[in-house]
């Protein structure tokens, strides 16, 4: 064995203790033998990578590393790309053998360190470095995530779209497990499949107040499956401002704004009356229109008949894909306070309605609450994602839970007004 001069050494070194007496040092600061440096390990170790000549690892083979010999056993092994990207792996119960868990990248560069003791417990080292083939495949998996950069409010979720559907849930956990989401602060959150080509991401509760979320794809080179293998993403950097919390009382014809936890104005409103009455729950609001037109033919009103409607609305801030808008209504203040008199939308007053648009952002939260009306849906019809209570939303991940089925997106809703 190479190391087998350290043996000497260390006898040695044990003979000039006992020479110099209980007070003296050598061989290492403490006295130790086993404080000297680390020897080399690459007589007891073997790997099934590739040891040079140009050759490449076929990244779809797992990566072993092996303790040759009786005389010692493995401690530890990382294995990472160039880029950043650790291989899970497991060691033996009797650190004989490790191997990986994950998938290697293709067309990588890695470096595996591994750690060893021998029978006398003395610490080895190794450093391996290997390359990875190219993919067989021109098939690739992209991603994109979404909102687009910028500032949100707490309740804004991350979305994935995926540029090819991925059914199986093992191959759904290789793609949900390389797409990471880092919050300042931290937040406990989790993906959650939509359907087979989106997912969305949030926390168990809503962002922090002024927070960095960041976004990013390790799937580059990644193999999928046999014929899909991960390709480029950009990254994604979200802001998160105050937290503004909307909650719309349908029964007692209210809106009462928070920041930060604080109340700072409380709207008389009007919501959906019977037949349009307004969803209830969670929504993050979509955008805010200055100027929308609308119909009630959009939402199947026969044109001419009791309930029809056509009117120029102002200060609109979009809650849903469908048209439900918190929106001026000065043709409803006499209701406002009072009763519910829309065909779904929350109604308030010119000024109210400016005040609220000035103040609301993209991803801040409405709530409404004591509506007769059907709870928000939770997909498809712009985020109903916070309807959704935790242990359900984790149920929706490939990686610690089953994956419920959600509308495609081809089945959203169009962009259009919907109700005053």
């Amino acid at each position: 064995m190479s190391h087998s001069p350290r043996t000497r050494t260390v006898v040695s070194c044990t003979l000039l203790v006992i020479a110099l007496g209980a007070g003296a040092t050598a061989c290492g600061s403490d006295g130790n033998p086993l404080s000297a440096a680390p020897y080399d390990a690459a007589d007891q170790i073997s790997f099934n990578g590739p040891t040079g000549d140009g050759k490449k690892a076929d990244p779809d083979k797992p990566l072993e590393v092996t303790a040759e010999g009786d005389d010692g056993r493995i401690t530890d092994v990382t294995a990472a790309d160039a880029t950043g990207r650790y291989v899970a792996g497991e060691l033996s119960a009797d650190g004989g053998r490790w191997h990986s868990t994950s998938p290697l990248a293709a067309n990588a560069r890695y470096t595996v360190r591994v750690s060893t003791e021998d029978e006398d417990g003395a610490p080895g080292r190794r450093v391996l470095t290997f390359d990875t083939s190219k993919p067989t495949t021109k098939k690739r998996l992209t991603v994109k995530f979404g909102p687009k950069a910028g500032k949100y409010g707490v309740g804004q979720p991350v979305t994935a779209e995926l540029s090819k559907a991925v059914k199986d849930k093992a191959q759904r956990a290789v793609v949900e497990r390389a797409l990471r989401v880092d919050s300042t602060p931290a937040v406990d959150g989790t993906w959650h499949w939509v359907d087979d080509k989106e997912l969305h991401y949030r926390p168990k509760e809503y962002w922090p107040a002024h927070a960095t979320i960041q976004v990013r794809s390790n799937l580059e080179g990644v193999k999928i499956s046999d014929r899909l293998w991960g390709g480029k993403a950009k990254p994604l950097t979200l802001t998160t401002g105050d937290r503004i919390i909307a909650v719309t009382d349908a029964s007692s014809h209210s809106m009462t704004v928070y920041r930060n936890g604080k109340s700072i104005n409380e709207i008389p409103v009007t919501t959906g009356k019977s037949g349009f009455e307004t969803r209830n729950g969670v929504k993050v609001v979509l955008g805010k229109e200055y100027f929308v037109r609308m119909r009630g033919t959009s939402i199947g009103i026969a044109e001419g008949s009791a309930e029809s409607y056509d009117l120029p609305v102002y200060y609109a801030t979009r809650l849903t894909w469908s048209g439900e808008y918190v929106h001026a209504a000065p043709w409803s203040t006499g209701s406002q306070g009072y009763e519910n008199v829309s065909h779904g939308c929350t109604g308030m007053s010119t000024g109210n309605a400016e005040w609220f648009f000035d103040t609301i952002h993209e991803g801040d939260v409405v709530k409404v609450v004591n509506s007769y009306g059907d709870t928000m849906e939770n997909f498809g019809n712009g985020f109903g994602d916070w309807n959704l209570g935790w242990k359900k939303w984790r149920k929706g991940s490939a990686l610690v839970g089953g994956s419920p089925e959600g509308p495609s997106l081809a089945e959203r809703a169009r962009l259009r007004p919907e109700s005053v």
